[in-house]
């Protein structure tokens, strides 16, 4: 029996969230084409007749600039500390020096497996040129080559990665496929649909928190509170005769019923907090 704490560090839009998803075969941790979109530590326990792995999601490596900032590079500091493998996944298109040196300063004690991800819209010679750069560095074990959007390569990086677990007993037993509440996974499926619908800061300004999480013989009552910074913020979450909002709440309703399989009564209200991302109280009752 192998397990062990597999960890998935790099830049923000590198694609860690997508290889949880592929990794694990269920969507685990929200998507969107803009960065810094995950901001917890997200945890997906694969289970096997022959090993059981705990696939960590981390936010986008990053220079602080809020608490909330912060609080998402402690989640990063966290995952480095208790991870016996680590993946870095890496953008093919991106600057490879600039990864390198991200890399270099996590400070790795765990063999560390470097991923380059979007190879399906790469030329041979970008991702042989990619290989070599990384085959030669010291924290490097192995690189694979993959796209986690489309499923390639994704089979053959998990058997790696199981050759390269130590071996032990499951940390958790039973067949949950995360550690966290359904209550943290319904805040990030409204979170998502933030991110899609709104444009600039206000998906970086919005947070979600799950007020009430009621199970009825028909449905599951959900109510949810969509805190942002200024009234302005509110007025463009709500949008014109509440037109936006109630699209929001149409398409986090989908999502939601989907993943939990039952009919969803889903409220939504929008509340000003100003300046939430600095203020150590209100990130905790935010769940950062």
């Amino acid at each position: 029996m192998k397990s062990g704490f597999v960890n998935i560090f790099g830049k923000p839009n590198a694609g860690k969230s997508t290889l949880l998803n592929a990794l694990m075969g269920e969507k685990l941790a929200i998507v969107s084409p803009k960065v810094q979109t995950t901001r917890h530590r997200i945890k997906g326990i694969l289970t096997q007749e022959n090993y059981q792995i705990i696939f960590s999601d981390t936010p986008g490596i990053i220079d602080p600039k809020y608490k909330l900032h912060e609080k998402m590079m402690q989640a990063v500091k966290g995952s480095l500390e208790d991870a016996d493998v680590a993946l870095l996944i890496v953008d093919i298109k991106d600057d490879l020096q600039e990864a390198d040196e991200i890399f270099s300063n996590l400070s790795l004690k765990v063999p560390a497996l470097v991923v380059l991800n979007k190879t399906d819209v790469a030329g041979k010679e970008t991702i042989e040129k990619a290989n070599a750069f990384f085959t030669d560095k010291k924290y490097c074990k192995k690189v694979a080559e993959i796209s986690a959007l489309k499923n390639k390569g994704v089979e053959e990086l998990l058997k790696i990665i199981i050759a390269m677990l130590p071996e032990g007993e499951p940390f958790y037993m039973g067949d949950n496929l995360s550690d966290l509440p359904m209550k943290f996974f319904v805040s990030e499926m409204i979170r998502e649909k933030i991110f899609y619908l709104y444009s600039e800061e206000i998906p970086y300004s919005t947070t979600v928190l799950v007020q009430e999480f009621k199970e009825k013989n028909t449905l599951t009552k959900i109510s949810a509170d969509i805190i942002v910074q200024r009234e302005t913020q509110k007025g463009i979450v709500l949008g014109h005769e509440g037109k936006m909002i109630k699209q929001l709440g149409t398409m986090a309703r989908k999502d939601i019923e989907e993943f939990i399989g039952r009919k969803v009564f889903l409220e939504l209200f929008v509340k000003v907090r100003p300046k939430w991302r600095d203020n150590e109280l209100q990130l905790r009752e935010y769940g950062y």
